[in-house]
């Protein structure tokens, strides 16, 4: 399992790689690009997709495998069952204050212009930017409501 960690982890420094490069050297309109560069993004995108399943395929047996904990607590263990767990259960957080952060930014742009032309209209931007900040509390809550489900 370790070695496909370590497959993976190429992979996404492959991908940082190629984002670098096309950074600094970006593809014109006119220029197409070449066929190696379009043919090894795509076969990093699939062997990290191929990867990524094989892990998680492991990572099942994995946790179905294991054994029960000898005491009732689990002696203050975290085992990889509760840690996948607690990883999906971050996951709602982290996808709302994402998608907050990309609402956010478009609306609070256009509220300061706004504002900067007609004053009075603060109160009517605030609100727009208030309920596109209200994406990242439902999944905070909803994410509270998850850590209670957690035995």
């Amino acid at each position: 399992m370790m070695w496909m960690v370590g497959f993976m982890s190429l992979c996404v420094l492959g991908l940082i790689a190629s984002g670098v490069y096309l950074e600094f050297r970006p593809l014109s309109v006119r220029r197409n690009p070449s066929p190696f560069l379009r043919g090894s993004i795509a076969l990093n995108l699939l062997l990290f997709v191929t990867a990524e399943v094989g892990l998680l395929f492991i990572g099942m047996h994995d946790v179905m495998a294991e054994t029960a904990a000898s005491a009732p607590g689990g002696g203050g263990e975290v085992s990889v069952g509760l840690g996948l767990a607690l990883i999906g259960i971050g996951i709602p957080t982290a996808l709302a204050t994402i998608g907050a952060g990309i609402a956010v930014g478009p609306v609070g742009a256009s509220s300061l212009a706004v504002i900067a032309e007609k004053p009075e209209m603060l109160g009517r931007s605030l609100i727009y930017l208030g309920l596109a900040e209200g994406i990242a509390i439902y999944g905070l809550v909803v994410t509270i409501l998850l850590l209670g489900k957690i035995p």
